[in-house]
């Protein structure tokens, strides 16, 4: 797809993407983070958001014509690596305490999307944010919507849903991931004394 346009989705230009990154950065409970990572990053817009409320980001995609247009959208951002790499095979060292699975999780058979998920958790610090955002539509390619990938992520230990927005169109949800006591994160208005 990346051969006949460095941006098939459209990504840049639809007011669905645009709205439904926007969605994504308000539904983040904390208001900055030290380390997201961002794997199928694509042509990175979603990547140039990240990078306003992060000390640092990974993004990475498996598609090296997608890689070079995120490095070019990123370039002047210092603090933004984008990586060739093939997850769940190649995955960035290191802990982090974002992680942003969007739009990938349904191309993942049960066994690999297993996978994914458990590196995902390891890789989080305790009350480290998980977001997950997915399409919610029947496709050929994919192996479940934005509703069947909500219920596995839903069923994985150590993480506790923070935030549930489900649409016609897609599903978005923000999980934290536990303390070692599993004792859960506070909710943004706890953080700031509210309740």
């Amino acid at each position: 797809m990346y051969r006949d346009t460095p941006d098939p989705w459209h990504l840049a230009e639809r007011w669905y993407e645009r709205r439904k990154y926007d969605l994504t950065m308000a539904s983040l409970p904390l208001p900055r983070y030290h380390r997201a990572f961002e794997p199928a990053c694509s042509v990175g817009e979603l990547t140039v958001r990240l990078a306003e409320r992060c000390d640092r980001v990974v993004a990475c995609d498996r598609v090296e014509s997608a890689v070079a247009t995120a490095r070019s959208r990123t370039s002047a951002l210092p603090h933004v690596e984008v990586h060739a790499m093939t997850i769940p095979g190649q995955w960035p060292p290191g802990r982090f305490d974002l992680v942003v699975l969007s739009e990938l999780l349904y191309y993942f058979d049960a066994p690999t999307l297993r996978s994914v998920l458990d590196l995902a958790v390891d890789a989080l610090e305790p009350g480290g944010t998980l977001v997950t955002a997915h399409w919610n539509h029947a496709v050929p390619d994919h192996h479940g919507t934005g509703s069947t990938i909500a219920r596995t992520v839903g069923s994985v230990p150590g993480l506790t849903l923070t935030a549930n927005h489900r649409e016609t169109d897609f599903v978005l949800q923000v999980y934290e991931r536990t303390s070692p006591d599993g004792t859960a994160a506070p909710s943004p208005a706890a953080r700031e004394g509210l309740v």
